[in-house]
């Protein structure tokens, strides 16, 4: 099983496991060792879909403006966590890698790959979702197949993230790329570098 096999089942996995309840604050029940790397793809996951959840609820356009408020405050929590979580699994590919001599002519790649995992994640979430809407009950017939278009296109994404990504790893393994991890180096959440919180 390729590394983006095992990664896709474990999303496809905390989908289905949110969805049993469909609710933003039930606790993640995550079913992997806690420092394995399983463990750490099916929180990404999870994490992706209770902020895919949040994004629906913030827009709808009768909330009350404290519950915005206090929901906007939950997905910027969320962001963060979310990136905390994708460098710790670059932690992880560099630490797999640590050993490989890069080529002579290793070249280097635009992200890291726990950033197209991110992708890979989120890309899950747009097939759940875009299947749902391709099987309702209550929507028209050209809405289904509009949805079942779009479906047809994001399952083949996935096909060609998954081998990208699986690429990128043979080539870090074979040391015909370098294994480097770029911090996203978030300055709004930090009372350090945001001037609306350093300043008060």
């Amino acid at each position: 099983m390729t590394f983006t096999e095992q990664a896709n089942k474990i999303f496809q996995q905390a989908i289905r496991d949110y969805h049993l309840t469909d609710n933003v604050d039930t606790p993640v029940n995550n079913p992997y060792e806690r420092d394995s790397i399983e463990y750490k793809l099916y929180l990404k996951c999870w994490i992706d879909t209770v902020q895919w959840h949040f994004e629906d609820l913030i827009r709808d356009p009768h909330i009350d403006l404290a519950e915005a408020l206090q929901l906007k405050r939950r997905i910027d929590h969320s962001n963060q966590d979310r990136t905390d979580l994708v460098e710790e699994i670059d932690t992880y590919f560099r630490q797999l890698f640590s050993d490989v001599e890069p080529k002579a002519d290793a070249r280097l790649n635009t992200e890291s790959p726990a950033w197209a995992v991110d992708r890979l994640s989120i890309l899950e979430l747009k097939i759940w979702h875009m299947k749902e809407q391709a099987e309702r009950q209550d929507a028209s017939e050209e809405h289904k197949a509009r949805c079942q278009a779009k479906l047809e296109v994001l399952l083949e994404q996935r096909v060609d993230l998954s081998t990208a990504i699986d690429q990128l790893l043979e080539d870090y393994k074979s040391g015909s790329k370098v294994m480097k991890v770029y911090r996203q180096m978030k300055m709004y959440n930090d009372p350090s570098t945001n001037p609306v919180l350093y300043k008060k």
